[in-house]
């Protein structure tokens, strides 16, 4: 009976063998594909205040969907308003000066033309020996001063202009400043924190929302130098999340960095931790993303599968992709 149970378990194990030996010897259905892990990441985009001030409002939460344009938060600009109508009143000012300037000009005109039709009257005197070398001389120096004077007054008049050019500049420079104090998202996206809430004195800089930039949702994975050397920027690609094991999601290579590196601790195993790798972005693809909007959520993990052979088709297991309208 013993040698009847010993027959059975060879037979057993034998048969494992074999199964185990053509299990492992069998061609790969991935062969001609890199595949790496990875989390999805987005891009985030920090919405700062260029002027410090008080925060006045801030006009959306946590989680909020936004849209590029949306304003989504305004930093108290009374005493830019202030320094507005300051401003503006300069510009009045000089464009005053400008006004007097010229009329002197006129008037500096008028009194050298005056100054000339004297000289030439007093030359014609002159030659018929009607009056002395010191009046004809008297005149000649009125024509001169006549004419300085104009130049003097032409000169306020260039002034006066660069006086209203930069009280003007002044202006515009005021309100860039009232419409920096209103901040707009410059994507489309969703809002990840709110850090500062309305009353608190935010300096210049100040770090107010931060917005993921949702149409730029991508994973990074680490290829060995056998897989990246194949790897282009625009191979195709496909995203399969452990929440999504069903769906494969279609992306393009967009990054292969330039040198390798030791891989992230994410990596499972020991021996894959100690090989140089190299970093490899995957960016699913924008359009998809905008229909689906909503449904996106980072951090979630998940593999991304890259063709190697543009002539090697897909495998069965990745050819449920997810439908782009």
């Amino acid at each position: 009976m013993k040698k009847f149970i010993y027959f059975i378990v060879i037979i057993i194990v034998a048969v494992g063998a074999k199964f185990a030996y053509d299990y492992l010897t069998q061609p790969s259905v991935l062969e001609g594909f890199a595949a790496g892990n990875g989390r999805i990441e987005t891009t985030q985009v920090d919405i700062s205040t260029k002027l410090p001030g008080r925060l006045e409002a801030v006009l959306v939460k946590e989680g909020d969907m936004v849209k590029k344009g949306d304003v989504l938060a305004r930093i108290d600009n009374n005493e830019l308003n202030a320094k507005l109508m300051q401003a503006k009143a300069q510009v009045e000012q000089a464009k005053q000066q400008k006004n007097y300037a010229l009329a002197m000009v006129r008037e500096s005109q008028s009194a050298l033309d005056y100054s000339k039709k004297n000289l030439t009257r007093t030359k014609s005197l002159y030659v018929d020996d009607n009056i002395p070398l010191a009046t004809l001389q008297e005149s000649e120096t009125a024509v001169e001063r006549a004419n300085a004077a104009l130049q003097a007054s032409k000169v306020q008049v260039i002034g006066a202009e660069a006086s209203i050019q930069a009280a003007l500049a002044q202006v515009k420079s005021i309100e860039v400043n009232i419409d920096e104090s209103i901040l707009y998202s410059p994507v489309n996206g969703r809002v990840l924190y709110r850090l500062i809430e309305p009353g608190e004195v935010v300096g210049s800089g100040g770090k107010i929302l931060s917005v993921l930039e949702l149409t730029d949702t991508f994973m990074t994975v680490f290829l060995p130098t056998s897989e990246a050397g194949l790897v282009d920027v625009g191979s195709e690609s496909r995203i399969v999340l452990d929440a999504l094991p069903n769906i494969a999601i279609p992306a393009s290579v967009t990054f292969i960095s330039p040198e390798a590196q030791f891989t992230p601790k994410e990596i499972e195993t020991e021996d894959e931790r100690e090989k140089l790798m190299f970093r490899v972005k995957v960016k699913i693809n924008p359009t998809l993303l905008e229909q689906h909007l909503n449904k996106i959520k980072t951090g979630l993990p998940g593999m991304a599968y890259i063709r190697l052979d543009k002539n090697k088709p897909w495998p069965q297991i990745l050819s449920n992709v997810a439908k782009i309208k």
